[in-house]
């Protein structure tokens, strides 16, 4: 499977209209740890193209018409396909705002040069109408579940891709399968830190529960539910372990 020191890491990102978001600080923080950026620009309107062109590790696309709000698991499968183009032996799966706590820039290397683990497994938290706290209520506790972020890319596996219309996984089967690790380096999820930005995304996912299961599920509710004030938790950055860095380099 690739195991190997001095593998490489191609991270791999859908972005639609990130321009004034949090695109610039996730690709600033993506060029100190990984070799390579694939993003699929989703026919933005605005100039994400061009931000992302910027950065010398991203190689970069854009779709002509919009295939997220089609169809999310046609837009990861093409992301997929142009990232594995560029032959890696890890694969990131990220989005335009989300970013990894500053740990991840000395650990990596512990992470990806080792050779039992295929899957990296982190928790997010979704910071909510802030970039200050974070929600730990219900379906919103970071706590609870890790999800796959990182994983061994196998050129002899044939991968395919379950068609979901929306919430598909980020990565095709069979990386579910793949060995894991539970690392305790936590992401920092944006997209709910701007509460002006909260009832358009309620209207897009409630839309698609109706269509898909018939009903609004309770956590696309929980959206327009201000949360109490012992439902949110103020961020505290973990000490980070730099002599690692020189350790595994």
């Amino acid at each position: 499977m690739g195991k190997h020191r001095e593998n490489n890491i191609v991270a791999m990102m859908p972005a639609r209209n990130e321009s004034g978001r949090h695109l610039c600080e996730v690709l600033n923080h993506l060029s100190q740890w990984v070799d390579k950026i694939v993003v699929l620009d989703d026919a933005s309107e605005d100039d994400t193209f061009e931000i992302v062109n910027r950065n010398e590790k991203v190689i970069a696309y854009k779709n002509e018409h919009c295939i997220f709000e089609e169809n999310e698991s046609a837009l990861r499968s093409k992301l997929w396909e142009l990232t594995i183009a560029q032959n890696p032996n890890w694969i990131l799966a990220i989005d335009a705002d989300e970013i990894f706590e500053d740990r991840i820039i000395d650990e990596i290397l512990l992470l990806i040069n080792q050779e039992y683990y295929d899957a990296i497994y982190f928790r997010v938290f979704d910071f909510w109408s802030s970039k200050i706290c974070y929600r730990i209520d219900g379906g919103w506790n970071p706590w609870t579940t890790f999800w796959p972020f990182l994983i061994r890319y196998n050129p002899d596996i044939s991968y395919y891709w379950p068609n979901r219309e929306i919430h598909c996984s980020r990565f095709p089967q069979p990386c579910e399968n793949f060995i894991p690790y539970y690392s305790d380096i936590r992401i920092k999820h944006f997209g709910w830190a701007d509460a002006k930005e909260h009832y358009k995304k309620f209207l897009f996912y409630r839309d698609k529960d109706i269509k898909i299961f018939g009903q609004i599920r309770p956590h696309t509710q929980s959206i327009m539910i201000t949360p109490k004030s012992n439902d949110l938790e103020t961020w505290q950055e973990a000490k980070r372990l730099s002599f690692l860095k020189e350790v595994y380099s």
